[in-house]
């Protein structure tokens, strides 16, 4: 029996990498300025994703009463511990449905670890200090990036495809959609755009309090 003639150049296709490209989102606050702190989710059209990752730990520090940093992304089962590098407590504390906490800690101290295993935005302040706070984006997306002091967020390695993108940043309006946009990556670099009208940073407003607990 002949084989077939198209056996060989089948499984050489078949043997040959799925092409990759990069996608590189970047963010403004809807004057031109740069949005640092956006956090962009990707979602095939496919359903695929990134290969599991193991659980991380990841530290919300607090110096001269401020977290750092006013974002940070998660993966559900990862874990966070906040850390006291000031001179005075923190009263730490997230009433939020993904995962409630609260925890006094003293100067030089952290907390215990933190399992967050729900998706969802936790918000996180400081019963002491009114002007501290947090944002824990926690998601279950194949692909999530936070954007830089440029305000752009990176992807490197996406599989060819469509891909359905998310935006969320911590000042934008409440009640209101997170803004979304659909994008074809192949194996070139492919830039996209969101302008979000954002409004003023929280940790701005309002007098610091330098009170000792």
């Amino acid at each position: 029996m002949r084989a077939c003639p198209f056996a060989l150049p089948v499984l050489m296709l078949a043997a040959m990498p799925v092409s990759a490209g990069e996608l590189i989102v970047r963010i403004d606050d809807g004057h031109g300025r740069p949005a640092v702190d956006a956090v962009v989710t990707a979602r095939g059209d496919d359903g695929g994703g990134q290969q599991d990752l193991a659980p991380a730990v990841k530290i919300i520090d607090q110096r001269d009463e401020t977290f750092i940093p006013f974002v940070e992304i998660f993966r559900p089962g990862d874990e966070v511990v906040f850390r006291n590098s000031d001179s005075t407590r923190h009263h730490v504390y997230s009433f939020s449905p993904a995962k409630t906490f609260e925890f006094v800690i003293a100067p030089g101290e952290s907390s215990p670890p933190v399992t967050l295993d729900q998706p969802g935005e936790i918000s996180v302040g400081c019963n002491i200090h009114d002007q501290m706070i947090t944002h824990l984006y926690v998601s279950d997306a194949p692909w999530i990036a936070r954007s830089a002091a440029d305000g752009s967020a990176v992807f490197e390695g996406l599989p060819a495809g469509t891909y359905q993108l998310e935006v969320w940043h911590p000042q934008l309006r409440p009640g209101r959609p997170d803004p979304r946009q659909a994008i074809a990556v192949n194996e070139a670099s492919t830039t996209v755009t969101f302008s979000l009208p954002l409004l003023p940073d929280p940790r701005q407003s309002g007098d610091r309090e330098r009170a000792r607990y």
